[in-house]
């Protein structure tokens, strides 16, 4: 079976990428993968912009393989390329204060201070996202390779409020520690 986008017959699967419902009627893009535990394959449901921002490759050829058209298809297909573009992008996993002062950013390797804004990080690995540690938010343009991560947080981080966006826009326009 090839990868998909189709709409939810009901509302059981869960998004691969955010961990949400999937509405009945949704359009999601299910990815076909083995299936580790038995032989087949096994598939994968994320909503439309959790695979776009997550799994872009899939999602792009996918996406560029469907003859019916797609409301937001420019929109989808951008967010995907630059996930293509910048590949560390698909890592991004929301935003977040710091629990505590124990973490360390994975571009400049200093302490993340207990408070501060972070951005967790998650790697593809066998069909699942594994959390990889976190980055400072300042280092994000020297980690990323750019700043146009604003739309990703917001996905990840649903309950972010206007304030949190614009304490979070303020710190990625401050140069890498």
């Amino acid at each position: 079976m090839a990868h998909v986008i189709q709409p939810a017959p009901s509302a059981r699967a869960k998004c691969r990428g955010c961990g949400e419902r999937i509405a009945a009627g949704e359009l999601r893009f299910g990815e076909s993968l083995p299936n580790p535990f038995a032989d087949g394959e096994t598939t994968h449901w994320f909503h439309l912009d959790c695979a776009a921002f997550k799994r872009p490759e899939p999602f792009l050829a996918t996406l560029e393989a469907r003859s019916e058209p797609l409301d937001d298809a420019e929109r989808l297909m951008a967010d995907a390329k630059r996930g293509v573009v910048h590949r560390r992008l698909p890592r991004i996993n929301g935003a977040e204060r710091a629990a505590s002062g124990r973490a360390q950013c994975r571009s400049c390797r200093s302490t993340i201070e207990k408070g501060a804004w972070r951005i967790p990080l998650v790697f593809y690995e066998e069909g699942r996202f594994t959390p990889s540690g976190y980055i400072h938010v300042p280092c994000a343009r020297a980690y990323f390779e750019t700043t146009d991560v604003i739309p990703r947080l917001k996905r990840f981080s649903p309950a972010l409020s206007d304030e949190d966006l614009k304490a979070l826009e303020a710190e990625l326009q401050v140069s890498n520690r």
